[in-house]
Formats: structure tokens, sequence, C-alpha cells
């Protein structure tokens, strides 16, 4: 599937957002309402900044995991991921703030084998509760080596919808855009046990960009 957001400086599912703010904005100018329509700009601001979509440059090498969101990675943890892998994982999760990139990104080379949405709570998306009890959205990459990789979209608090391009059959390409949530979130993603982990808890990442790790 074609990267359909190259080119384009904000998510396109933000421009009725920044449309709107726009139009408050220039009304409240033209009636005189200056209170509000400084309000509305700094609004359309905000608006624009969170709907941003930056291009990056993505490592190359059909081994590596980027970073499948901007942010912080609050966890590193070896569990048992029981819905979808089945099996024992490594879970790095990465919590973005409102002022973050929401652009998601494919985590590495392969083919989407599943995608599936589950309804769920809108807990703080940074605690441990949020794994498995928030809304979200699981990709189950099987990746040109063999071993599966899961990535998941987990709503936030004041996140309220998740946003998914791709479907089961499409070709996975790293670093690839292939979705957002709206507005504050964390992405999760599941590797095979023996990965050479890259990063840290505290530590800050790029989606597309920052390697996580590199599969065995």
């Amino acid at each position: 599937m074609a990267d359909r957001a190259v080119g384009i400086p904000f998510a396109k599912e933000g421009i009725p957002f920044i449309g709107a703010a726009v139009g408050v904005t220039v009304l409240a100018g033209w009636l005189g309402w200056m209170v509000v329509a400084v309000g509305a700009a700094l609004l359309t601001l905000f608006v624009s900044w969170f709907f941003r979509n930056p291009s990056r440059v993505v490592p190359q090498g059909s081994r590596l995991v980027v970073a499948s969101g901007d942010g912080k990675v609050v966890a590193i943890e070896e569990e048992f991921e029981p819905r979808f892998i089945k099996d024992r994982s490594i879970r790095i999760s990465i919590f973005l703030n409102v002022f973050d990139v929401h652009i998601n990104r494919v985590p590495c080379e392969g083919v989407i084998e599943d995608v599936q949405y589950q309804p769920g709570l809108f807990l703080v998306a940074s605690k441990p509760d949020a794994t498995l009890r928030n809304e979200q959205n699981a990709l189950m990459i099987k990746t040109v080596q063999g071993p599966k990789v899961l990535c998941v979209q987990v709503a936030g608090l004041i996140a309220r919808r998740i946003v998914c391009w791709l479907s089961p059959g499409d070709r996975a390409v790293c670093g690839e855009r292939f979705g957002l949530i709206r507005f504050g979130s964390r992405m999760d993603t599941f590797l095979p046990i023996g990965t050479a982990v890259r990063v840290a808890v505290g530590d800050r990442v790029k989606g597309g960009e920052t390697i996580l790790g590199e599969l065995p």
C-alpha cells in the first residue's frame, strides 16, 4: 500500500478540526470579538500542531524494528501476550502526550496478517491497566524473517478515535504512516524473545526513525 500521507503537512483527519478553528477565528475577528478571536487563533495553532505530519528518515535493515510513534518509552517488559501472539514477548510501550506527533508508523517490514479493533475504556494511557482495558487497535505483522511483531494503538484519557489505514494482506513497509489516534495515546510494540532492544525506559523516540530493536 502506498503511503497515503506523503507530502501532506497535516493528517487529513485533522483538516476539519483545523478548518473549524480557522472559521471561528475569522468570524470572531469580523464581529469584533477580539478575546474570542485570540482564543480561537491559539486553538487553531494547537490543533494544527497536533495533526502535523513530518517526514522521517527511516533506517534501513530488514531485521530492524522502529518506533511506531513519537513519545517517551514508559515500559519495557517481558511478558505473556494472551490475545494475539499467545506467547512470551517483549512489550515496549511509548506514551504520546498531546504535544507529540500523533501519526503512527509501521514498525517493521513484513505482511499485515490481521487487524483487530477492540472497544474499551479510556484510562490514562501511561498506566499499565491500559494495555488490556483501553480502546485499541492491533496490527499483527509477519516479518520477513518469520517471527511476528504486534503493534497496538491504545487510546488514552481524552482520545476518542483510532484511525488505521491498513488491512489484512497489505504489505508492511517499515516507517510507513498507517494511522493516528486523537488526542493523546500510547503505542505498544510486542517483539519476539531474543530481540536486541536498543532503547531504555525514559528515552524519547521518533516514530519511523528511532530503532527500538533488532530481530533475532
